[in-house]
Formats: C-alpha cells, sequence, structure tokens
C-alpha cells in the first residue's frame, strides 16, 4: 500500500465540533460535518486507510488561521485541505467589536491561499461558503449579515476560481432546506448547524469533492 492520503478540515466553530485535543480516535474529529464526512470516506475507502485531521477552531477568523497555518496545516503534509471560514470575521464586523474595525477578510484569505500554493503546490484545496439564516443570533441585524456575508460569498467563489479550489456552496442548500422544516432546527442559533444541518453540509461537500475529482485512495 503507497502512502495513505491525509485530508484536512480547517476552520472555526463550525469545523471545531468540540474535537478532542489528544489522540484519543474516539472523539479526535469531533461531532461536526468533518465527522461525518470523513467516517463515510474512511469505511468507502477503508483499504487506502486516509488519515483525516480536524483543526478547526472556535472563534477563528481568516487571519486567525493564518497565525496558525505552519503547525496546523504545512506540518501536516496534507493532500487535501478544507476550509471553512467567515462567520466570526463577519460577527465582529456586524457587532462592532473592537477586532472588526478593519475587515481583513478577502486580503487575509487571498495571502493564506497564496502561501499554501507555494510551500504544498500540489495540495487540493476545497474552499466553503459560509452561511447564516434568520434565527438566533443574526436576526437583530439581519440586512447587515446578509450585506457583508453575500460580500463573503462572492470573494470564496472568486478565490475558489482564482486558485483552482473546489467551492462548496452550502447557503442555497440551507436556503432550501428551510421548505422542510425552521431555520432554527437547521441552524439553532442562525451560525452554529445543529446535527441535521452538519449533514447538509458533508453532504454538499463529498458530492463537491467527488465531482471536482479529488481521490482518496
Amino acid at each position: 500500500m503507497g502512502k495513505s492520503k491525509v485530508i484536512l478540515f480547517q476552520g472555526d466553530s463550525i469545523t471545531d465540533g468540540a474535537r478532542g485535543r489528544n489522540d484519543d480516535p474516539n472523539h479526535i474529529l469531533g461531532h461536526s460535518y468533518a465527522y461525518i464526512a470523513a467516517a463515510e470516506l474512511g469505511r468507502e475507502f477503508a483499504e487506502a486507510q486516509p488519515v483525516f485531521y480536524n483543526r478547526g477552531i472556535s472563534g477563528n477568523r481568516v487571519s486567525d488561521l493564518y497565525a496558525r497555518w505552519n503547525e496546523d496545516a504545512f506540518s501536516l503534509k496534507p493532500d487535501v485541505i478544507s476550509i471553512m471560514i467567515g462567520v466570526n470575521d463577519a460577527w465582529r464586523i456586524v457587532n462592532e467589536e473592537p477586532t472588526g474595525v478593519t475587515d481583513r477578510f478577502e486580503r487575509a484569505y487571498r495571502h493564506l491561499l497564496e502561501e499554501t500554493k507555494e510551500v504544498l503546490p500540489n495540495v487540493q484545496l476545497v474552499l466553503c461558503e459560509p452561511f447564516i439564516l434568520k434565527t438566533g443570533a443574526t436576526e437583530e441585524r439581519w440586512d447587515a449579515w446578509t450585506e457583508l456575508l453575500g460580500r463573503y460569498q462572492a470573494v470564496v467563489r472568486d478565490l475558489a476560481i482564482e486558485f483552482g479550489a473546489i467551492f462548496v456552496p452550502l447557503q442555497q442548500t440551507f436556503n432550501d432546506a428551510c421548505e422542510r422544516a425552521e431555520a432554527k432546527y437547521w441552524i439553532w442559533d442562525g451560525v452554529h448547524p445543529t446535527t441535521a444541518g452538519h449533514d447538509l453540509i458533508a453532504r454538499e461537500w463529498l458530492k463537491a469533492a467527488r465531482d471536482g475529482g479529488i481521490v482518496f485512495d
């Protein structure tokens, strides 16, 4: 058997999913979409024994990812890097927090991807669209949220094209899901998905990855 493929999930609390911080395989991937996607791929490609890492950290913005990218990305030598980020960047701006005075989302994201392609020229990138629904934390300033997230969504789509990455569309997936059940069923506070919401993300992630030609064995 050749070298096992290494798949890295990166992001904020949506990816973190209360993941373990030690080597206990029962908890190491947390309970987010990363766990669901890794479970399916791990079963499907068991003979190849792919390796999955979750390095999402609750509260992170894209600039926080960049600050820890050597340790939590490059050192792991991944074949695939999946990134889901943006909600915390928006949160701090919409809520007028001191850490949100300047909007660094696009420039920091591009810088992150530029350096990633320099250090890991053959890595396959998966960029996940940030998303929200109108419930809980997003209701009071919904117009501000949708305006800013809309811009971030366009940025991620454009960066995916620019860097030859796979784009995972998620906002419309959640919008459509609200025809089946109310918003809080899928995203309990407007930002953090429920179990059902994470399954939606995992399904879209797997579809995009397979359609994009990622090989896991």
